[in-house]
């Protein structure tokens, strides 16, 4: 970049003031200050072009890389092996499990999950 101290600053306006003459220095500020907005603006657009360009380029070579995963399928045999069940259909449990052992010498047997004495959450089980 251009390195301007404000003693370079001051010999610059010093300069236009007397070249211009102090009636039409202001005239000339201003069509500087549009000079540098228009240059500003070009560089602004020049950079989000740029940018725009580079994104659309890394998009691109996202999507053949995706294309070719696809084509590809590295996967498949472990995508297949997760559809598959876990169990036979031969080998699942058609019903609840009944201890017919325990049925047949006699004793109750609770088909339900529910205990029937209250367990306190603190861990410690009294005594029945």
């Amino acid at each position: 970049m251009i390195d301007l101290s404000w003693s370079h600053i001051l010999i610059v306006l010093v300069v236009a003031l007397v070249v211009v003459g102090p009636k039409d220095l202001p005239r000339l500020m201003h069509m500087v200050g549009r000079w540098l907005a228009k240059a500003r603006a070009m560089a602004d657009q020049f950079k989000k072009s740029f940018d725009e360009m580079s994104r659309q380029a890394e998009l691109d070579e996202l999507r053949t890389e995706i294309q070719a995963l696809r084509n590809e399928r590295p996967f498949a045999s472990i995508e297949q092996s997760l559809h598959e069940p876990v169990l036979p259909s031969d080998a699942a449990p058609k019903g609840p499990a009944v201890d017919d052992g325990a049925e047949a010498q006699g004793r109750d047997v609770q088909h339900d999950a529910a205990p029937s004495v209250p367990v306190p959450l603190g861990g410690d089980v009294p005594p029945p």
